[in-house]
C-alpha cells in the first residue's frame, strides 16, 4: 500500500473530527468533491456552506452533488458565489465558533474548459484562513491542499506556511504533509485549533 494523496489525507484528518450534525465549509468548491464530501460526513443534520467566486464552479457542484444516489444522507448544502475571505460575515451567526471543519483546495478550477488563469489569490486566501481559523470549534480542523506547480501557487504556498508557522502553539497545531523530493508537487497543511 503506497502513502494517500494529499486529497485523500485531507479527507481522512476531516472525517476523524467531523460528526453528524455538524457544520462545516468547503471554502473553495471547485467541483464540489469536498463540499459532496462533507455533506456526507455531517449527515442529514448537518449543514455545509461551500464558497467559490466562480457560478462554472458553483454549477459543477450541483451537478456532482444531483447525482448522488442517496442525497437523502447528505447534510443540507449552501453555496455561495463568493470569495472565501468574506466567509466569516456570510455564515450564520450560530456557526461562530462551531464549525467543525474548514476545508481549502487552493489553485484553479480543475475542470475542462475552465480558465486556468483564475486562481486562488494570497491574499484573500490568508483572510480566508484568519477567518476560519476564528470560526472553528476547539480540536476543529482547516485543511489546505497547495499547489506550487502553477504560476502564482509557489507564492501562495509560501504564503500559507509563513502564516501557519507563525500561529502561536497556544492558538493551534499545524501539520504538513508533502512528498519532499518534489517541491513543486501539491502539499498538504493540517490546522487543529486548541
Amino acid at each position: 500500500m503506497g502513502f494517500l494523496s494529499v486529497l485523500s489525507c485531507a479527507h481522512q484528518w476531516v472525517s476523524s473530527r467531523l460528526q453528524p450534525g455538524d457544520f462545516a465549509i468547503d471554502a473553495t468548491v471547485g467541483t464540489g468533491a469536498d463540499t459532496l464530501f462533507l455533506a456526507q460526513q455531517v449527515g442529514k443534520r448537518g449543514q455545509v456552506i461551500g464558497f467559490d467566486i466562480q457560478n462554472e464552479a458553483l454549477t459543477l457542484a450541483q451537478a456532482r452533488i444531483r447525482k448522488q444516489e442517496d442525497g437523502s444522507k447528505l447534510g443540507s448544502i449552501s453555496l455561495m458565489e463568493l470569495s472565501h475571505d468574506r466567509m466569516a460575515e456570510a455564515v450564520p451567526e450560530q456557526w461562530q465558533g462551531q464549525v467543525g471543519a474548514v476545508m481549502f483546495n487552493l489553485g484553479y478550477l480543475p475542470a475542462e474548459g475552465a480558465d486556468a488563469s483564475v486562481i486562488t489569490q494570497t491574499d484573500s486566501t490568508i483572510g480566508a484562513l484568519e477567518a476560519a481559523l476564528g470560526l472553528l470549534r476547539p480540536r476543529g480542523i482547516i485543511t489546505a491542499v497547495l499547489y506550487p506547480g502553477h504560476e502564482g501557487g509557489a507564492q501562495e504556498a509560501d504564503a500559507v506556511l509563513a502564516w501557519c508557522s507563525a500561529l502561536p502553539v497556544d492558538q493551534a497545531q499545524v501539520v504538513m504533509y508533502r512528498q519532499l523530493q518534489r517541491s513543486a508537487s501539491p502539499f498538504l497543511i493540517g490546522i487543529e485549533k486548541k
